[in-house]
This record gives structure tokens, C-alpha cells and sequence, in this order.
């Protein structure tokens, strides 16, 4: 598709022009072993590559921009040609930037807010804004978002938060004179592996809601359980066991879903709920992701659930993309009526609600596209191409690969692509991120960022062939808790020269993330790059080592809400799929992130043999401390350390 295809749709989406082709308007199930189209009910599907990219929770010092502002060109208040006013919302500056700028709409529903950004039709954010749960909705007791129960391993959080959050932040946006009639498309995220039980009868009350109510005030009785589970619950273990079992074994569920079974997965979640309170989901007429019941609440309707996000459930086969009867049978009964189809990622699942047409001034023929998960949204925000990989270095660190054929393991997590449904997105996390850093930091460096960097900087690649694995709580990939230093004849040993010990903190971090997306089918290829963000993607001699490790450029980006963005470009690739308009072509005029660090001339050979030598240490520990890994499998939230990591972490989905 050429450069005079993607003019044609972006001007007529400025124009508010129809930039899809219709579609039936029925839905057809999609045909095993074929990827269905990706458009506007059903049309023609999007060819070519999309870009995708990562979104994870900063560390700490990571700059935060303010919740409630207009934002200057490409959403950077400090830069872009096209600057505009950093005016607060509400003056006659910031309503004149509102006034005329035919947009798109990107949401996210995360763990602990609810955030929008407006992006015009050359793809500058020009407005954003937030509702933080814990701060401006008090009355629902909250911590970090959710409830934690007594048992230390159930993890809540009250639906009707979410949607009085998003009356909240509407009210603001047409307080501030948001024109919202010059909105062509809205699409959304949702922190993944959340689940909303859906009574019989809502349905009704969706598509009947007045506009002079608010939401929250209509849809009260609309929900079988007032608090739903969410990614931090881990009290599913029994279900998870059961669930695998039913399929021949984890390898065998990780190979048809993606992933082996996982507590806070839905499938798990829906069986507990099945088993512990029949009566409730007997009531329940419709089961959501936390990302297509925010798009319920814009339809009016039930939104089905997206390829994409629908991967995290165990409960979907990700080769041909319908839900797997074998699980859908080991988790509860009626399963699949109560899921509705799965759809492209990419779909425009309808027209906006009348509600909001006659209370905000939504045009009625905004449009609807699928939400999905906060972070498939993220990948698209931060625009990875094939092969490249995101890398968030923040309290936890999360790996995004983009593949084109997955080796599913019994580690890490393979999802179905939210911008190419031939291709897919794989996602490992490492628990020990930013806060084993700083923990290193305050032990060895003074507390000092400085002086951790000057570590780096007098130590050599390889670090003389010492090697190190620093689990201070126990690891997700792999398995292993506690600190293991290894010389260079690989004798453990006690402890390493204090700048030594921190090179083989980083340079340990970053081999198991290489060693780990290898398993997972991932190879670094001569285009690839890095993309960096999070807290420590500020330091320039941690990204030389990643670099460095991994034999491939390192770059960052200025973007942030990178889930919200996302949701706002697929927006508008919503639009622009009828006329095969890929999704790189729809974001390629927005910015370019910024070369950080190349690789030292010689890393690859120095890293060639270290590498070996980390994984086959790495086997040792493993073997060494099955009892520990048996005693310790998966943390409970009663552990402090932990606990404080998720509270710092918030808007990432996974452990």
C-alpha cells in the first residue's frame, strides 16, 4: 500500500468522510484455521504490517505529566513544530485548540485510573486527562486500585468504580469545552485478565440508559458480583491444576492458548465463580474483559472480546482464533453464549450509543472499534515493526516480542498481534526489575544513581567472566529465588568487588531476558532494534549494556500513556481497515523515537560464550532448588516486598 493510500484515508478522516468500506452488518463465526477480516463488520482485512510496540509501569523518578491539560504537538508539551498551548482545559485558548479538530478517542481502563487522550488526524495529541481511583473516588476503599482480601491471594476491584470514573472524566472533558462532535472514532484498553459479570437483563438497561442520568446511577443492579477479579488475584490454583489436566498438561494448554495456566487468567477466574457461587453466574447473561466492558459501556451493547486480549484468558486457541471447546467445557457450563464470538482486533464493533450522542455531542456516526488489553494497546502505541523488541525497565521488567510463528512454552505468554492477526505478540515478565536495581543501588552505590553508572562504566564487557542472579523475591522467569554469584571457572561464590557486582546485577538481567525470548521462538534479526522505556531507560549506561547484550541499537521514545495513544491509532486503523490501509501506514507520521546506545564494537562475541555459560547456571540453580521453587511457587500478596512493587507498579497486567 503506498504513501498515496494512507493520504487518501487520513484526509478524508479529517474531512469526517467515510474512510471504510461497509460491511455486513451480521457478524460471521470466524472458519478454523483462517485469520477472519479485519474491518468495519466485516470487510476487507487490513494487509501488511502493523507497528506495535510496549507499554510497562515507569520506576521510580519517572516523570509524570499532568492529568489534566491540553498537550502540545505529538502529545509532548516541551516540543513539535505545531506546539500548542499548555493552557489548562477551560480557558478560551484551550477551547479554541478543541474547536474543529476532527479526532479520535484512545481510553484506558487501568489498575488504578481511567485516562483518555484526543489525537488529531496527523496523530498529535492535543487533550488528555485522568480519574485516579484512589484519589478522587474515595468511597470505594481502594488501594492501588483494588481490594485485597484476607486470604492475602484474592484481588478485587469494584466495577461500578470504573464506570463512575468514566462519567467523571467525561463530565471534565465537557466541562473544559471539548468538542466532541468532531470525534471520528473511539477505541480503548483494559488492564488484561480482569473479568465483569454481566446480570441478566443489563442488556436492557444499556441500550435504554436516559441522557440525563449518569451512568453509574443507571447501571447499579447491572452486575451479578459488585467486585470483579482482576490481574493481581492469584486464588485459582485448584482451577488452574483442573483446567490443565482437562487438556493433556500445561505444555499442552500453553501450545493451544498461548500460555500454561495462570490464576489471574479468566478461564480460571470464571471456574472459581462457577464452583464457589453457581448462583451468580447463573444470573450472569454476559462475561467481559475489563477492555470490552468499557467498550460495552460506548456501544449500548455487549462489545465482544478482541483477538488479542482474548488470548490471556486460556480459553482461546491462538493458531485459528475461536474459543477451545476442551476449555471452555473444564471451566463452566454455557461458557460460550456468555463469551459471544471473539473478533479482529481491528473490528469496528458498531456506532456509539445515542446516550452519549444526546448527553456529550458524540456525532452518531462515531465509531465503535474493539478494545483490547493494556498492553497490546501499548505495542501499538510505541509502534514496534517485525522483529523488534520493547523492553520496559520498570518495578517489574516486560519484554514484548513481536513473531510471526510462536513456540509457546511454560513460560512467558504468546498473544494473538492487535494490529496483524497473521502474526503474534509474545510477553515475558521478570519481577525483579527496578527494585532489585535500587535495592543494589542503596546497598553498594551510595544510593546513588551516579555512582551506580560509574560501576558500569570501569567495568569491562563480560566483567571478567563473573556472572550473577539477584531473585530477592521469588522470580516468574525463571523459577528461582536468592542471590547466586559465579566466577569465571563457575564456582559460586560468596560475594563479588562491589562494581563488579553491579555489571553482573545488569548484565544478568538483560542475558535472561535474551536467553528467555529465544525460548520462546524470538531471534534478533540484522534490523532489529530495542525499544527502551520505563524508569531506567534514563540511563544511558544500563541501555549500553542492553545493547550491548543483545547486539542490536537501543532506542527511546518520548510517548507517553502509550496504552491511551495506542487505543487512539487503532482508532483510526479501525477506520482506515476497509480500504487495506495496514496499520503502519496509518502511524508512520508519527514521531520517531531516538537512538540511545548502539553495541560496543566486540559484544557479540564477548556475549556469544556468556550466554551459554548464564543458561547452564541458570539450569544448575533450577535443579538445585526445586524445594525452594515447590515452597515458594507464585508469591502471596502477603508479602511486603512484593506487595510494594505492585502498588509502585499499578498499570502493568502481568507478574
Amino acid at each position: 500500500m503506498g504513501s498515496g493510500a494512507g493520504r487518501d484515508w487520513r484526509e478524508r478522516a479529517a474531512q469526517g468522510k467515510p474512510v471504510g468500506r461497509p460491511g455486513a452488518k451480521r457478524r460471521r463465526r470466524p472458519s478454523r484455521g483462517a485469520s477472519p477480516p479485519c474491518s468495519p463488520a466485516g470487510g476487507a482485512r487490513a494487509q501488511g504490517r502493523g507497528g506495535l510496540g510496549s507499554r510497562s509501569p515507569a520506576g521510580r523518578g519517572e516523570g509524570r505529566t499532568p492529568a489534566h491539560r491540553s498537550v502540545g504537538a505529538r502529545g509532548q508539551s516541551g516540543g513539535g513544530k505545531d506546539r500548542q498551548s499548555d493552557t489548562l482545559p477551560g480557558t478560551s485558548v484551550a477551547m479554541a485548540e478543541h474547536a474543529g479538530r476532527r479526532c479520535c478517542l484512545g481510553w484506558d481502563f487501568s489498575t488504578q485510573q481511567v485516562k483518555v487522550v484526543a489525537v488529531d488526524a496527523e496523530l498529535n495529541v492535543f487533550y488528555e486527562d485522568s480519574v485516579h481511583f484512589d484519589r478522587d473516588l474515595l468511597e470505594f476503599g481502594t488501594q492501588g486500585g483494588v481490594h485485597v482480601h484476607e486470604d492475602g491471594l484474592t484481588v478485587t476491584s469494584p466495577v461500578l468504580m470504573w464506570v463512575q470514573a468514566l462519567d467523571i472524566i467525561l463530565e471534565k472533558m465537557k466541562a473544559s469545552g471539548f468538542d466532541f462532535s468532531q470525534v471520528l472514532a473511539l477505541s480503548g484498553a483494559g488492564q488484561q485478565h480482569g473479568s465483569v459479570y454481566w446480570k441478566s437483563g443489563a442488556s436492557q438497561v444499556l441500550a435504554s440508559l436516559s441522557p440525563d442520568l449518569l451512568l453509574h446511577e443507571q447501571l447499579q443492579a447491572c452486575f451479578s458480583i459488585s467486585d470483579c477479579p482482576v490481574w493481581m488475584d492469584s486464588s485459582t490454583t485448584a482451577q488452574c491444576r483442573q483446567l490443565e489436566a482437562t487438556v493433556g498438561g500445561a505444555q499442552a494448554l500453553s501450545c493451544l492458548t498461548g500460555s500454561r495456566a495462570y490464576e489471574r487468567f479468566t478461564g480460571n477466574q470464571i471456574a472459581k465463580l462457577y464452583q464457589q457461587n453457581p448462583e451468580a453466574y447463573s444470573h450472569t447473561e454476559r462475561i467481559s474483559l475489563v477492555s470490552s466492558f468499557a467498550a460495552s459501556l460506548f456501544l449500548g451493547s455487549h462489545s465482544p472480546i478482541d483477538y488479542s486480549d482474548g488470548s490471556g484468558m486460556n480459553l482461546l486457541r491462538i493458531q485459528d482464533k475461536v474459543w477451545s471447546q476442551a476449555c471452555l467445557g473444564a471451566c463452566a457450563p454455557h461458557l460460550e453464549e456468555k463469551l459471544g464470538l471473539p473478533v479482529p482486533s481491528c473490528s469496528v464493533v458498531g456506532a456509539i450509543s445515542s446516550y452519549f450522542v444526546q448527553r456529550y455531542g458524540f456525532p452518531p456516526g462515531c465509531k465503535v472499534v474493539a478494545f483490547t488489553g493494556d498492553n497490546p494497546a501499548s505495542l501499538a502505541g510505541m509502534r514496534l515493526e517485525e522483529g523488534d523488541i520493547a523492553v520496559s525497565l520498570g518495578t517489574s521488567d516486560t519484554l514484548f516480542l513481536w513473531l510471526q510463528e510462536p513456540t509457546p512454552t511454560l513460560e512467558g505468554h504468546i498473544f494473538c498481534n492487535p494490529v496483524d492477526p497473521q502474526h503474534y505478540m509474545a510477553l515475558l515478565c521478570f519481577k525483579n526489575g527496578s527494585l532489585m536495581r535500587e535495592k543494589i543501588r542503596d546497598e553498594l552505590a551510595s544510593s546513588s544513581w551516579s555512582e551506580f553508572s560509574k560501576a558500569l562504566q570501569s567495568t569491562e564487557m563480560g566483567n571478567s567472566g563473573n556472572l550473577g542472579f539477584y531473585f530477592d523475591v521469588m522470580e516468574i522467569t525463571p523459577e528461582i529465588i536468592g542471590r547466586h554469584r559465579f566466577s569465571a571457572e563457575n564456582h559460586e561464590v560468596s560475594a563479588f568487588p562491589w562494581d563488579v557486582e553491579i555489571r553482573a546485577l545488569i548484565e544478568g538481567q538483560f542475558m535472561a531476558k535474551k536467553i528467555h525470548a529465544e525460548g520462546l521462538g524470538y531471534r534478533v534479526m540484522p534490523k532489529t532494534k530495542i525499544l527502551a522505556t520505563g524508569g531506567a531507560s534514563h540511563n544511558r549506561d544500563i541501555l549500553q549494556v542492553l545493547a550491548d547484550v543483545f547486539g542490536t541499537p537501543v532506542y527511546v521514545t518520548d510517548t507517553a500513556n502509550s496504552a491511551c495513544v495506542g487505543s487512539a491509532y487503532r482508532a483510526f486503523h479501525g477506520l482506515a481497515a476497509g480500504t487495506d490501509v495496514p496499520f503502519s501506514e496509518v502511524v508512520k507520521i508519527a514521531p520517531n523515537p531516538r537512538l540511545a546506545a548502539a553495541p560496543t564494537p566486540g559484544a557479540s562475541q564477548v556475549y556469544e560464550a556468556l550466554l551459554q555459560r548464564y543458561a547452564m547456571l541458570e539450569q544448575r540453580i533450577l535443579t538445585q532448588t526445586r524445594g525452594l521453587r515447590s515452597e515458594f511457587h507464585r508469591p502471596s500478596l502477603t508479602d511486603s516486598t512484593w506487595r510494594r512493587g505492585l502498588g509502585q507498579q499499578g498499570t502493568s497486567s502481568l507478574l
